[in-house]
């Protein structure tokens, strides 16, 4: 039996997040992780000299810092680098047409006018006017100095006074974005692009989309000398950086180790069970980076009362994933490729009709150590929107299964043959994911996404859970989906439990305050 400060369970974005800032504050933590590589949704895999994202492949605010990007805050106070190629245009292909877009407070207004005219672009130029100060009141609070206990009166309170002037915009950033939108915002093409953004950054359209979100994209993308990143290596150096920040601090990471169930005694959190029937005993907390869904598995059936588990296992669900990983020949390629494309097959479905949305991400062509001389590797997906009632109960051995991935990987063959005609003999290795891909090896409940809260209807929760001991983080916890939100919520968990003290140390060190 090991004896630890602190069992974090999963070693996705949010539990590296957690732990590496728990190790900094001078915890004793244990990373559990059921896979063998470390990383969850972010995780990197390599096959014959291809190095494959086997999820998020869009950054920005990593390679600057001060960064209001709290995974940039999160390296920061861990004391880690990670060294990025920095660009600013992608691809995409929509009902309109096919343009290059870029970040940046400009050029989208040139689309415009291509697409739309003039009144698009006054539209356009009306909502960045009417959104500079809700990026200004998204950004006023940096996520590091955020805890949820009544120590957040001393880490905020450096910030009151820029809050104050907010205060008001402060208030409409808690609503969906689709409140902003509607009173600027008229023309489709431009409400399309919208809630296409939206379904990217949250899984949901803008009328569940909040404000904050999109206001800190604003205050990201659309701002002048705006540019994106990648990270050199992929999102497997993000994890190993943030891996080797939680060593150096001394943590620990486990790779293998699923966790069977938390540990309650006394009606309190007290570790975890491995599946080889060994326990490690935690004497501060036990902090579950796993879905909701999956962190009510975890728990004795009495250990929480009734009606929290039934609410919190109706939590509606985003859908899930089809993956097509590729490494092919790039001898012959046009010279121009992005590094991202997005496609859009019929804005009249939906934004998240299932296989409506395709992203394409070739990340060799930023780095192309990612791939052997003379090939790209390629990343093909529907962003949570493939529905995973029509896989349920499937054997992955059989040839239904194997004729479903075919037909279902179709929609994603298309998009990217409209990047690249001959694209199918080009491949030297192709993997096709599914629902149940994600369900089996990200250990995620039907393979989601995470949970679906409406904003404005409802509200992510914090860390604490009525259970003395049981914190969590990552995307079933404020602030929610997606990379920074993750990283944010890792950061709140930390800080929640660290001292007052050391936390405004934190703060001062990455010059926060």
């Amino acid at each position: 039996m090991q004896i630890t400060d602190v069992v974090v369970i999963g070693s996705g974005i949010g539990g590296l997040s957690c732990a590496a800032l728990l190790a900094r504050y001078g915890f004793d933590v244990i990373v559990c992780e059921s896979h063998s590589i470390a990383g969850g949704a972010a995780h990197a895999f390599e096959r014959n000299g291809f190095k494959f994202d086997s999820g998020p492949s869009l950054y920005s605010g990593l390679s600057y810092s001060p960064s209001a990007n709290p995974l940039r805050q999160v390296l920061d106070a861990i004391g880690s680098e990670l060294p990025c190629v920095t660009y600013d245009t992608w691809g995409c292909s929509v009902p309109e047409g096919d343009f290059d877009t870029s970040v940046g407070a400009e050029q989208f207004c040139e689309v415009l006018m291509k697409f739309r005219g003039h009144d698009a672009v006054a539209e356009w130029q009306e909502l960045q006017r009417v959104m500079e100060p809700f990026a200004r009141a998204a950004t006023s609070i940096p996520p590091a100095a955020l805890r949820f206990d009544l120590g957040a009166a001393r880490t905020v309170g450096p910030f009151v006074p820029s809050l104050t002037k907010h205060f008001a915009n402060i208030i409409k950033l808690t609503g969906p974005f689709s409140r902003i939108m509607d009173g600027v915002v008229k023309d489709p093409f431009t409400r399309n692009w919208l809630n296409l953004l939206c379904f990217l950054l949250s899984g949901l359209p803008a009328d569940g989309t909040s404000a904050a979100e999109v206001g800190f994209m604003f205050a990201d993308w659309y701002r002048p000398d705006a540019i994106l990143e990648y990270p050199i290596g992929g999102s497997g150096a993000l994890v190993d950086t943030l891996v080797q920040g939680l060593e150096r601090h001394g943590g620990k990471l486990m790779l293998g180790a699923h966790v069977e169930q938390v540990l309650v005694e006394g009606n309190q959190a007290v570790g975890v069970r491995l599946r080889d029937r060994s326990e490690i005993r935690a004497k501060r907390a036990v902090i579950s980076n796993a879905s909701v869904w999956d962190t009510l598995k975890l728990l004795p059936e009495k250990a929480i009362p009734k009606q929290y588990r039934a609410k919190r296992e109706a939590t509606p669900e985003c859908d899930s994933f089809m993956h097509l990983h590729l490494g092919i020949d790039a001898q012959g390629l046009q010279s121009n490729l992005r590094c991202h494309y997005i496609v859009v097959n019929n804005w009249e479905l939906g934004i998240t009709a299932p296989q409506n949305v395709v992203v394409i991400s070739i990340p060799s062509i930023l780095d192309p150590s990612l791939a052997p001389p003379g090939k790209h590797v390629i990343h093909v997906y529907t962003p949570g929107n493939e529905p995973y009632a029509i896989w349920q109960g499937m054997d992955r051995k059989n040839q239904e299964y194997a004729e479903q991935k075919r037909s279902r990987a179709e929609v994603m063959w298309q998009a990217l043959q409209r990047i690249i005609p001959d694209i199918r003999s080009r491949c030297e290795i192709t993997l096709v994911g599914t629902p149940l891909t994600h369900e089996r090896f990200l250990r995620r409940h039907q393979g989601s996404y995470g949970p679906a809260i409406q904003a404005g209807s409802s509200m992510f929760p914090g860390p604490s859970t009525p259970l003395p001991g049981l914190m969590c983080c990552g995307d079933s916890t404020f602030p929610g989906i997606g990379l920074p939100a993750v990283a944010a919520s890792g950061l709140i968990a930390a800080n929640t439990l660290a001292p007052v003290k050391k936390h405004l140390a934190m703060l001062q060190d990455i010059r926060c305050i």
